[in-house]
C-alpha cells in the first residue's frame, strides 16, 4: 500500500541498505537505526503500512513518512508520521509527504488519523495543520507530554 508519488517525492520500503541514511535521522526514542529499519519491516507484514523511505524522484533521500499502530490511553489508532533529513527540512517535504500518506490511510479505509507530537515541535505540529489534523487532546507518551493531533477521514461514516 504505497503512497503515490508527489510532485516532487515517491515513496519506497525501508530496507537494510538504508542503515547509513536512517542512522542520520533524529528519530527520537530508544530504538536504534537498526531497530527502526527492523520495526517498520515488521509493520509493513502485519499491517501492510509503516514508515516508508521519502525520496526525491531523482533518487536522494529526504526521509521517511507512514504509517503505525500507536497506542494512546490504551486504544490503538492509526498515525502519520515523518522525520525528515536536517539539510532538507523547511522545503515543505514533509507536508507534501505525509498529505500522500494520509490520502493512501483514507484510500485504505482508515476512519481516524492521529499525529503524536511533542509540545515544543512547532514544525511539526504546522505540518499536522497542513494536512487537516486538529489538536485533539494531550497525554503522556513515549516517557513526556505529548499532542495528539488527529482527524475522521470519512466523517459520514462517525454519524452513522
Amino acid at each position: 500500500m504505497l503512497p503515490a508519488p508527489t510532485t516532487r517525492l515517491r515513496f519506497r520500503e525501508m530496507t537494510e541498505a538504508d542503515l547509513p541514511d536512517i542512522a542520520i535521522l533524529e528519530l527520537g526514542g530508544s530504538r536504534g537505526p537498526e531497530a527502526w529499519i527492523a520495526w517498520n519491516r515488521q509493520n509493513y507484514a502485519e499491517h501492510g503500512f509503516g514508515l516508508w523511505v521519502i525520496e526525491t524522484l531523482t533518487g536522494d533521500f529526504v526521509g521517511d513518512c507512514g504509517l503505525t499502530m500507536q497506542e494512546v490511553e490504551g486504544e490503538w489508532l492509526v498515525e502519520v508520521g515523518w522525520h525528515v533529513r536536517t539539510s532538507e527540512r523547511r522545503r515543505g517535504y514533509a507536508a507534501e509527504a505525509a498529505a500522500a500518506v494520509r490520502d493512501a490511510a483514507r484510500d485504505r479505509g482508515v476512519k481516524h488519523l492521529i499525529a503524536i507530537i511533542r509540545p515544543d515541535n512547532v514544525a511539526s505540529q504546522g505540518v499536522a495543520t497542513k494536512i487537516g489534523l486538529t489538536l485533539e487532546r494531550e497525554v503522556h507518551k513515549h516517557g513526556g507530554p505529548a499532542r495528539i493531533f488527529g482527524a475522521d477521514l470519512h466523517p459520514a461514516d462517525r454519524a452513522r
